[in-house]
C-alpha cells in the first residue's frame, strides 16, 4: 500500500505544481483550452502517461475545460508521491499552464 504524504510534504510538492491545489483529499487543477479538440487531445496524451504509470486520474471534461483530481485509492484516497509524479507529468504535457 502506498504511503500518504503528510501536509508539509504536500505543501512542498505544490510549490512545483503551478495552479494545482489540495482540494479535500486530492490534488486538483482545472485546465482551460481553446476548444474541445484541444481538451480532448490533452486528455489523450495524459491517458497514455497515466496508463504507463497504472495510476488513473478522476477527471471531467466539459467543452474546453478538463478538471483533474489525483489521489491514490490504495492509500485510502489520500495524496501520495505517485499523485505528485503524475501531476508533474500532466503539467509538462499541458500547453495552457
Amino acid at each position: 500500500m502506498a504511503k500518504p504524504l503528510n501536509p508539509a510534504e504536500i505543501t512542498v510538492a505544490l510549490t512545483t505544481l503551478p495552479g494545482w491545489a489540495l482540494d479535500g483529499e486530492a490534488l486538483a487543477k482545472t485546465f482551460k483550452f481553446g476548444n474541445f479538440r484541444e481538451a480532448m487531445s490533452f486528455m489523450t496524451r495524459v491517458a497514455f502517461e497515466a496508463e504507463a504509470m497504472d495510476h488513473h486520474p478522476d477527471w471531467t471534461n466539459v467543452y474546453n475545460r478538463v478538471a483533474i483530481r489525483l489521489n491514490t485509492h490504495d492509500a485510502g484516497g489520500k495524496v501520495t508521491a505517485k499523485d505528485v509524479e503524475l501531476a508533474k507529468k500532466i503539467q509538462a504535457i499541458s500547453w495552457v499552464g
